[in-house]
């Protein structure tokens, strides 16, 4: 085994190893490349579907890769075989669902199974997905169900749109599930103890290294426990505010859009 620095690289996806554009840029990906030839594992820890970031990882050349999806709600390894899940309990998920919110406000959207669903379209959602053409399903909430749900996640047009609904939330169902912002946008609700922390823990039982050897990068609240648990945690100069506030003792990098992730990691690991 090479003397290597840290034994994994945990990313989050969106705002941090993603573009401008929301897809791995080339230099990014070679990096990434470069890094997991080292004996390197990568780790994309994201709020999005598990289909989704399947097919932005198969089509770079890594052998040792895992992507946690929904925010922990799942982990799956490179061939796709499920190592961890914890799901909302079916009755919690339908009645999250039928939460009231102001529709010329907030969309209502969920991730089950490999799908994901919306109460309205939005075709300029499609824009975060252009690489993988993962997209939803218009559906009807009042009529639909709440097996396999991995997360449900409500998009508002400012967070002052979705502060109310968290509330709300957070009193009815906090003590039954996590409730998390992906960007300031974005409320999530998954379940209880759901988190990329978590996840990554749970990835690890199969590992021959522990937390302290990897390290991390984000830039949303959803991001926070990861970044505070690994051995090196930074923090993307375009994150949350809100993040930056929480965590002000930690390395700041780059921006997403110059794919500073990339140039951290070809400096921490030598590969250029």
């Amino acid at each position: 085994m090479q003397n290597l620095p840290y034994r994994a690289v945990v990313s989050d996806m969106d705002g941090t190893l993603l573009n401008a554009h929301h897809v791995v840029g080339e230099f990014t990906a070679a990096t990434l490349e470069k890094v997991a030839a080292k004996n390197v594992d990568i780790v994309l820890a994201t709020g999005r579907g598990y289909p989704d970031v399947a097919f932005i990882l198969n089509k770079m050349n890594i052998e040792n890769a895992a992507m946690i999806t929904s925010n922990g709600a799942e982990v799956h390894n490179l061939q796709g075989e499920l190592i961890y899940s914890n799901y909302l309990p079916e009755q919690l998920a339908f009645d999250i669902m039928q939460e009231p919110f102001d529709p010329y406000k907030i969309c209502l959207n969920s991730y089950q199974g490999k799908d994901w669903f919306i109460n309205v379209d939005i075709p300029e959602l499609n824009k975060y997905h252009q690489e993988s053409g993962f997209t939803y399903q218009v559906v009807d909430f009042a009529k639909h169900h709440g097996k396999h749900c991995q997360k449900i996640f409500f998009i508002g047009r400012t967070l002052e749109d979705l502060l109310p609904l968290e509330q709300r939330l957070k009193e009815k169902y906090g003590d039954q599930t996590a409730i998390i912002y992906s960007t300031p946008q974005c409320l999530e609700v998954m379940n209880k103890n759901v988190s990329k922390a978590t996840a990554l823990s749970e990835l690890l039982k199969q590992r021959d290294y522990d937390l302290s050897q990897c390290i991390a990068f984000g830039d949303g609240m959803n991001d926070k426990e990861m970044l505070e648990e690994v051995g090196k945690g930074c923090i993307m100069a375009n994150a949350d505010p809100r993040l930056l506030t929480a965590l002000p003792q930690f390395e700041k990098i780059g921006l997403n859009k110059d794919e500073a992730v990339a140039s951290y990691l070809r400096a921490v690991f030598g590969v250029y």
